[in-house]
């Protein structure tokens, strides 16, 4: 059976409707890990991350464990708390992030500098996230861990300015397209870590080593590591983007650890987060997909 392993801040979410909240569970490596689960119901994905003892990290957990998702890896943390978000959404459904996470749990993710947790995986999977809401020196450690274990490895450069320097930035994602199986870069964020404009962020992927793709809003993918010539139907409504690249790469990998083409997987991620875009909030019902 092949195992994933998805690293990083599972949060409580509230999605804001007027003057009241939906309160969910959500966090982009985590959405991604339900959307593959769902999308291949037997491949193992496990969810590696920090929680708190309280009433919401029990929810976090639950709601994780419902999923189908292992939790076996997900360390308590006896003091801190889950960290918290809300989502405000704007003209055409574009979103705006509040957050409250400075005394996440998550932030003490292998502090003490054991990666045993993330041996016998046949791919992990992180983001831009994961790692800016360490401290450099483990962040440092946990990509020379990924550099020489023998593991494949998938990367999404999600990007969140106000959670480390853009030199640390820059400097971390660089690293990670110099040897990721399978990157995951979004263009918007692409630019904002290097600068640029779509067609030098496309460029900078020619000589990358990994096959995947860079998620390009509703102009669909671009694919990395290989030509594929196809066209992708707009979504039929667009009411929320929360989630949008976190979905499409749930079933873009889904897709590949099935051993779709190429063509197949970037269809898939495409036509998983067109649906993803027409619901509210980051995870959206079984019944939607």
């Amino acid at each position: 059976m092949t195992r994933v392993a998805c690293i990083g801040e599972a949060m409580i979410e509230m999605s804001l409707d007027g003057d009241t909240a939906a309160l969910g569970v959500a966090g982009d490596t985590l959405n991604t890990a339900v959307y593959l689960k769902r999308s291949a119901p037997e491949i193992e994905v496990d969810y590696i991350t920090r929680l708190g003892s309280d009433p919401f990290s029990d929810r976090i957990k639950t709601f994780i464990a419902s999923e189908g998702i292992g939790t076996a890896a997900i360390g308590i943390d006896p003091v801190a708390t889950p960290g918290l978000y809300a989502i405000t959404l704007g003209e055409g459904g574009e979103r705006s992030f509040t957050y409250w996470r400075s005394a996440s749990a998550a932030r003490q993710l292998f502090a003490d500098g054991d990666f045993s947790m993330l041996e016998g995986y046949d791919l992990v999977y992180l983001s831009g996230i994961s790692l800016a809401i360490l401290p450099h020196p483990v962040r440092l450690e946990l990509i020379a861990y990924l550099k020489d274990a023998g593991v494949r490895v998938a990367y999404d450069n999600n990007h969140r300015p106000r959670l480390w320097t853009a030199k640390e930035a820059r400097d971390v994602t660089s690293a990670f397209w110099g040897f990721a199986d399978i990157p995951l870069p979004s263009i918007d964020d692409e630019i904002a870590v290097f600068g640029g404009d779509k067609t030098d962020a496309r460029a900078r992927f020619s000589t990358t080593p990994g096959l995947g793709a860079m998620k390009c809003g509703a102009d669909g993918p671009f694919s990395i590591g290989a030509q594929v010539d196809q066209s992708y139907p707009p979504a039929d409504r667009v009411i929320d983007t929360t989630s949008a690249g976190d979905s499409f790469n749930g079933a873009y990998l889904a897709a590949r650890l099935q051993g779709m083409t190429q063509a197949e997987a970037l269809r898939a991620g495409h036509d998983l987060a067109a649906k993803v875009v027409g619901c509210r909030g980051a995870i959206i019902p079984k019944t939607a997909m």
